[in-house]
């Protein structure tokens, strides 16, 4: 996302909650409802230990905020600066409900900082590479000559 931030574009998401992992239903040994489509067809491919670790901190802010795990996962993006729209699918009326909720879901500085954390990628080569070499321009700028 920095390469949006920094060029000014927006991103709409596709498939927000990851096919429904994302929305809370699932436990980490791959339960979920009868006929949801992760039970017979895991799709999109996610890092599950670390998708389990999100929906772990959406369920303690959606416990506080009493709203779904789903809501403030679409929440949770839409607070994102480049996200312009999600794409949202629902199976039911109650879910598409659930799904046009999300926006009125307002999430504090520290649960943004809590989700970031806890979703956020590790670094790879060369990228953290590439950082390290160009610490020395974010250090304090050059007084005016």
């Amino acid at each position: 996302m920095p390469v949006l931030e920094d060029q000014n574009l927006g991103l709409m998401v596709w498939s927000p909650l990851a096919g429904g992992l994302l929305s809370g239903k699932y436990d980490r040994d791959g339960r979920g409802p009868d006929g949801a489509r992760r039970v017979d067809f895991d799709f999109p491919p996610v890092n599950k230990d670390r998708a389990f670790d999100v929906v772990g901190v959406m369920r303690e802010i959606a416990r506080d905020k009493v709203a779904s795990v789903a809501q403030i996962a679409l929440s949770w993006l839409l607070h994102q600066p480049v996200v312009t729209s999600v794409i949202i699918g629902a199976k039911t009326p109650e879910q598409l409900a659930e799904n046009l909720a999300a926006p009125e879901v307002t999430l504090t500085d520290d649960e943004l900082a809590r989700l970031k954390s806890v979703s956020e990628l590790p670094a790879e080569y060369p990228g953290w590479m590439l950082e390290r070499q160009a610490a020395y321009r974010f250090l304090e700028p050059l007084a005016d000559a």
